[in-house]
């Protein structure tokens, strides 16, 4: 029997911002008020997340630009990794580079193959403020890697380069949300995708 609520499980599922919206292109600003708000944001990001069968989420994804993320991604040997960084710094990312798919919950239906590190270490804290390091290597780097650099104004399209770009912003301009007049206001300029 658990002894703590399950993540996200009092949150509200919050509407996803789409590749073009401002808050996804532009550096987050760092988490300074610990309070309740915070608690309610990470619980809303689960929610989400959950909702969107997504294994990680960045507060920019839903219109909050704070450098806060979650996740709950398995890595190659299929073990689950569950938790939350505020404030997160990238502070290594090595090994080999793989290419493999990519997807992002702010360009649904879309998935590119992108170059990422097999390793990746993020530095944080937790919503209390204590001092949190999260190793990964396989998928859950490429997680880490990925959240990071939403909250660093990015997207994985920014990674995709040659025909491999060319192709992703070709399905961009044909997605139903990527489309003028879309919530999203249409799609991004192909130079920052």
């Amino acid at each position: 029997m658990r002894n703590r609520p399950i993540p996200g499980s009092s949150g509200l599922v919050r509407a996803m911002s789409l590749l073009g919206d401002p808050v996804l292109h532009a550096p987050c600003e760092p988490v300074t008020d610990f309070g309740p708000s915070l608690a309610r944001l990470i619980e809303d990001m689960y929610a989400t997340m959950y909702a969107a069968q997504g294994v990680g989420l960045a507060a920019n994804q839903i219109g909050v630009p704070l450098q806060v993320f979650v996740y709950d991604c398995p890595d190659d040997e299929d073990v689950r990794h569950l938790g939350h960084v505020i404030n997160p710094r990238l502070v290594a990312a090595d090994g080999i580079v793989v290419r493999g798919p990519e997807g992002c919950l702010s360009l649904p239906g879309l998935e590119a193959g992108t170059p990422r590190f097999d390793r990746a270490v993020v530095e944080g804290v937790t919503s209390r403020g204590e001092p949190v390091r999260v190793e990964g290597t396989g998928f859950f780097a490429r997680c880490l890697q990925h959240e990071c650099d939403h909250l660093s104004g990015g997207v994985y399209l920014d990674h995709v380069t040659g025909w491999r770009r060319a192709r992703a912003l070709r399905a961009v301009r044909r997605a139903e949300w990527g489309r003028p007049g879309s919530p999203s206001g249409g799609p991004p300029t192909p130079a920052r995708a």
